[in-house]
């Protein structure tokens, strides 16, 4: 009888995924090992919040006029300095970051610019809520300046070689795509090691819930308001429930696994919505793609939006394929698509 069962880690995911690129060399395995690394970081920061001093405000505000939680700011620096080092990366940029920084970019070894949100929904730590980090990873364009971080990063969505999310809650929980799947890796704590534990994940074409902020929902555009009207009503066939925590991640990782919607539409405060495209929107999208659903941005497909400044604003829709569809019929209706 086996003693154990054969596991997978991510690292030997990776480097399998790895083969399909022609000309591999290792250099995206060790990348991505930053990126770990980083998350294993902050994930061991985020179970001791409460006995350390890393709870509350930071005491400053970063470039989206939020204040600065403390893990913040850690987990920023955890990703930054796991990075800068990888000679194959060429510019990071944070959401915690006015300016990109370039770090190998004019060096012809460096092909790769990350963007991330170090930790999505911080605000919740200080109730023990669910929080994440997310990053894109997108390979600079053809003939773009080696010293222009812009040509790097102002790139559509369906760009990008790879995308993921970590998930900081009963356990930690690593999500990514590089365009062949989804799958999700569970941190085992006794061995250190991100271990796949969700191969292959598909969005149901239809779940349960929906998930948006209902306070602000008279502010929302009347297609968005009709369509939520629609899910509470069983106009869809059955009636949705209302699953809401705050946190990106952590809203988007139930829509996944459990199917249904996630609505981040504008309101008559942000009327260009809320969430950042390059390093929210828009790895939520490639994974959602990849996993059998669609994302949106009320107006077009996310990965087809051309960003114009690094720090762009969009709403965003997500779910299965069904109510996809159906919001997508909404959004014609009252002429919004």
């Amino acid at each position: 009888m086996a003693l154990h069962k054969p596991v997978m880690t991510v690292q030997q995911h990776i480097l399998l995924e790895q083969k399909r690129f022609p000309g591999a060399s290792g250099e995206f395995s060790f990348l991505l090992s930053g990126i770990t690394l980083a998350t294993k970081m902050i994930q061991a920061q985020v179970r001791r919040a409460g006995l350390t001093d890393l709870l509350g405000s930071y005491g400053e505000t970063n470039v989206q006029g939020e204040v600065q939680q403390k893990l913040d700011v850690y987990a920023n620096e955890a990703l930054l300095d796991n990075l800068r080092v990888r000679e194959s990366v060429g510019v990071l940029a944070s959401e915690e970051n006015e300016r990109p920084l370039m770090v190998h970019g004019s060096s012809p070894n460096a092909k790769y610019a990350v963007i991330f949100d170090p930790l999505d929904g911080s605000s919740n730590i200080d109730v023990n809520v669910s929080v994440g980090t997310t990053f894109s990873i997108l390979k600079r364009a053809e003939g773009s300046s080696l010293d222009d971080s812009s040509s790097w990063l102002l790139q559509p969505g369906s760009q990008q070689v790879a995308a993921g999310y970590v998930v900081y809650g009963s356990s930690t929980m690593m999500v990514y795509t590089v365009g062949n799947g989804v799958h999700g890796f569970t941190l085992d704590p006794a061995v250190g090691a991100y271990v796949l534990s969700h191969e292959n994940i598909r969005m149901p074409a239809q779940g349960p819930y929906y998930s948006t902020n209902e306070a602000y929902r008279d502010t929302f555009p009347r297609a968005d308001q009709e369509y939520i009207e629609r899910l509470r009503t069983g106009k869809l066939g059955r009636n949705y429930s209302s699953r809401y925590i705050g946190s990106m991640i952590a809203d988007f990782h139930r829509t996944l696994l459990k199917g249904g919607v996630f609505l981040y539409p504008p309101t008559s405060t942000s009327p260009d919505g809320k969430l950042r495209l390059l390093y929210e929107a828009n790895p939520v999208a490639m994974i959602a793609e990849e996993a059998g659903g669609a994302a949106w941005s009320g107006s077009q497909r996310i990965l087809d939006i051309v960003p114009k400044t690094i720090h762009q604003r969009t709403a965003l829709a997500v779910g299965g394929q069904v109510e996809m569809d159906e919001y997508k019929r909404c959004l014609a209706e009252f002429g919004e698509a």
